[in-house]
Protein backbone atom coordinates (compact mmCIF):
# COMPACT_ATOMS: atom_id res chain seq x y z
CA UNK A 1 0.00 0.00 0.00
CA UNK A 2 1.43 3.39 -0.97
CA UNK A 3 2.15 6.09 1.60
CA UNK A 4 -0.61 8.38 0.22
CA UNK A 5 -3.17 5.55 0.24
CA UNK A 6 -2.20 4.77 3.83
CA UNK A 7 -2.48 8.46 4.73
CA UNK A 8 -5.92 8.70 3.14
CA UNK A 9 -7.06 5.52 4.90
CA UNK A 10 -5.81 6.87 8.25
CA UNK A 11 -7.59 10.17 7.59
CA UNK A 12 -10.86 8.39 6.81
CA UNK A 13 -10.64 6.34 10.00
CA UNK A 14 -9.94 9.51 12.00
CA UNK A 15 -12.77 11.41 10.27
CA UNK A 16 -15.37 8.69 10.85
CA UNK A 17 -14.20 8.13 14.44
CA UNK A 18 -14.34 11.85 15.23
CA UNK A 19 -17.76 12.16 13.56
CA UNK A 20 -19.18 9.20 15.48
CA UNK A 21 -17.74 10.50 18.75
CA UNK A 22 -19.13 13.99 18.20
CA UNK A 23 -22.58 12.72 17.25
CA UNK A 24 -22.57 10.36 20.26
CA UNK A 25 -21.73 13.23 22.62
CA UNK A 26 -24.48 15.39 21.13
CA UNK A 27 -27.03 12.55 21.36
CA UNK A 28 -26.03 11.85 24.97
CA UNK A 29 -26.32 15.51 25.93
CA UNK A 30 -29.61 15.90 24.11
CA UNK A 31 -31.16 12.80 25.65
CA UNK A 32 -29.28 12.64 28.93
CA UNK A 33 -28.94 14.74 32.06
CA UNK A 34 -27.96 18.40 32.08
CA UNK A 35 -24.63 18.44 33.89
CA UNK A 36 -22.72 21.35 32.36
CA UNK A 37 -22.84 24.46 34.55
CA UNK A 38 -22.73 27.79 32.68
CA UNK A 39 -23.17 30.19 35.58
CA UNK A 40 -26.04 32.64 35.38
CA UNK A 41 -26.51 32.29 31.64
CA UNK A 42 -30.18 32.30 30.68
CA UNK A 43 -31.54 29.28 28.80
CA UNK A 44 -32.19 31.40 25.69
CA UNK A 45 -28.69 32.91 25.42
CA UNK A 46 -26.82 30.03 23.77
CA UNK A 47 -29.59 29.24 21.25
CA UNK A 48 -29.45 32.88 20.13
CA UNK A 49 -25.64 32.70 19.82
CA UNK A 50 -26.02 29.46 17.87
CA UNK A 51 -28.50 31.08 15.49
CA UNK A 52 -26.08 33.97 14.86
CA UNK A 53 -23.25 31.51 14.25
CA UNK A 54 -25.41 29.48 11.84
CA UNK A 55 -26.56 32.59 10.00
CA UNK A 56 -23.01 33.91 9.75
CA UNK A 57 -21.82 30.54 8.49
CA UNK A 58 -24.53 30.54 5.81
CA UNK A 59 -23.44 33.99 4.62
CA UNK A 60 -19.78 32.94 4.55
CA UNK A 61 -20.62 29.73 2.66
CA UNK A 62 -22.56 31.74 0.07
CA UNK A 63 -19.62 34.13 -0.34
CA UNK A 64 -17.21 31.17 -0.64
CA UNK A 65 -19.38 29.63 -3.34
CA UNK A 66 -19.40 32.93 -5.24
CA UNK A 67 -15.61 33.19 -4.87
CA UNK A 68 -14.97 29.75 -6.33
CA UNK A 69 -17.36 30.46 -9.22
CA UNK A 70 -15.17 33.49 -9.99
CA UNK A 71 -12.12 31.19 -9.67
CA UNK A 72 -10.81 33.21 -6.72
CA UNK A 73 -9.28 30.18 -4.98
CA UNK A 74 -7.47 32.18 -2.29
CA UNK A 75 -10.64 34.00 -1.19
CA UNK A 76 -12.59 30.73 -1.36
CA UNK A 77 -9.98 29.02 0.84
CA UNK A 78 -10.06 31.84 3.40
CA UNK A 79 -13.85 31.93 3.51
CA UNK A 80 -14.10 28.16 3.87
CA UNK A 81 -11.61 28.35 6.75
CA UNK A 82 -13.88 30.95 8.33
CA UNK A 83 -16.92 28.68 7.79
CA UNK A 84 -15.11 25.77 9.46
CA UNK A 85 -14.19 28.06 12.36
CA UNK A 86 -17.74 29.33 12.77
CA UNK A 87 -19.09 25.78 12.66
CA UNK A 88 -16.54 24.64 15.23
CA UNK A 89 -17.52 27.47 17.59
CA UNK A 90 -21.16 26.58 16.93
CA UNK A 91 -20.55 22.94 17.88
CA UNK A 92 -18.88 23.93 21.15
CA UNK A 93 -21.75 26.29 21.98
CA UNK A 94 -24.34 23.69 20.95
CA UNK A 95 -22.75 21.05 23.20
CA UNK A 96 -22.69 23.54 26.07
CA UNK A 97 -26.35 24.44 25.45
CA UNK A 98 -27.58 20.86 25.46
CA UNK A 99 -25.35 19.91 28.37
CA UNK A 100 -26.66 22.78 30.49
CA UNK A 101 -30.33 23.22 29.61
CA UNK A 102 -33.24 20.99 28.63
CA UNK A 103 -34.40 21.27 25.04
CA UNK A 104 -37.47 23.35 24.40
CA UNK A 105 -40.46 21.91 22.61
CA UNK A 106 -42.15 23.76 19.79
CA UNK A 107 -45.70 24.65 20.84
CA UNK A 108 -46.87 26.72 17.89
CA UNK A 109 -49.54 26.22 15.27
CA UNK A 110 -47.15 25.53 12.39
CA UNK A 111 -45.94 22.08 13.40
CA UNK A 112 -46.66 20.87 9.89
CA UNK A 113 -43.85 23.18 8.74
CA UNK A 114 -41.60 22.99 11.80
CA UNK A 115 -41.29 19.23 12.25
CA UNK A 116 -40.37 18.31 8.64
CA UNK A 117 -37.87 21.19 8.71
CA UNK A 118 -36.45 20.00 12.05
CA UNK A 119 -36.20 16.36 10.93
CA UNK A 120 -34.41 17.26 7.69
CA UNK A 121 -32.13 19.61 9.63
CA UNK A 122 -31.17 16.92 12.17
CA UNK A 123 -30.52 14.22 9.56
CA UNK A 124 -28.44 16.51 7.35
CA UNK A 125 -26.62 18.04 10.34
CA UNK A 126 -25.46 14.55 11.30
CA UNK A 127 -24.37 13.85 7.72
CA UNK A 128 -22.56 17.16 7.28
CA UNK A 129 -19.93 16.47 9.96
CA UNK A 130 -18.08 13.72 8.05
CA UNK A 131 -18.82 15.40 4.71
CA UNK A 132 -17.12 18.63 5.79
CA UNK A 133 -14.16 16.77 7.26
CA UNK A 134 -13.66 14.64 4.13
CA UNK A 135 -14.04 17.67 1.86
CA UNK A 136 -11.58 19.64 3.98
CA UNK A 137 -9.07 16.77 4.03
CA UNK A 138 -9.19 16.45 0.27
CA UNK A 139 -8.62 20.17 -0.21
CA UNK A 140 -5.76 20.33 2.28
CA UNK A 141 -4.09 17.23 0.84
CA UNK A 142 -4.25 18.61 -2.70
CA UNK A 143 -6.77 16.08 -4.02
CA UNK A 144 -8.64 18.80 -5.86
CA UNK A 145 -10.61 16.63 -8.29
CA UNK A 146 -11.91 14.47 -5.42
CA UNK A 147 -12.48 17.67 -3.42
CA UNK A 148 -14.62 19.19 -6.18
CA UNK A 149 -16.68 16.01 -6.55
CA UNK A 150 -17.66 15.88 -2.87
CA UNK A 151 -17.83 19.67 -2.41
CA UNK A 152 -20.70 19.78 -4.92
CA UNK A 153 -22.72 17.93 -2.29
CA UNK A 154 -21.12 19.26 0.88
CA UNK A 155 -21.58 22.98 0.22
CA UNK A 156 -25.35 22.99 -0.47
CA UNK A 157 -26.06 20.57 2.38
CA UNK A 158 -23.94 22.64 4.79
CA UNK A 159 -25.69 25.80 3.61
CA UNK A 160 -29.12 24.17 4.11
CA UNK A 161 -28.17 23.00 7.62
CA UNK A 162 -26.96 26.50 8.52
CA UNK A 163 -30.10 28.22 7.21
CA UNK A 164 -32.49 25.70 8.74
CA UNK A 165 -30.62 26.02 12.05
CA UNK A 166 -31.63 29.68 12.10
CA UNK A 167 -35.20 28.76 11.11
CA UNK A 168 -35.46 26.16 13.91
CA UNK A 169 -34.26 28.79 16.39
CA UNK A 170 -36.84 31.33 15.14
CA UNK A 171 -39.62 28.77 15.52
CA UNK A 172 -38.54 27.95 19.10
CA UNK A 173 -37.36 31.39 20.29
CA UNK A 174 -40.65 32.25 22.03
CA UNK A 175 -40.34 29.15 24.24
CA UNK A 176 -36.92 29.82 25.79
Amino acid sequence: MSRSALSEKSAKVAIWTLSALLLSVIAFLYLGPNFIHVGDLSPGALPKVNAYLNGSCALVLFAAWRAILRKDVLLHRRLMGMAVGLSTIFLVSYVMQHGAFPSVKYQGAFGWVYYPLLISHIILAAAIVPLVLITLFRALSGQFEKHRRIARWTLPIWFYVSVTGVAVYLFCAPYY
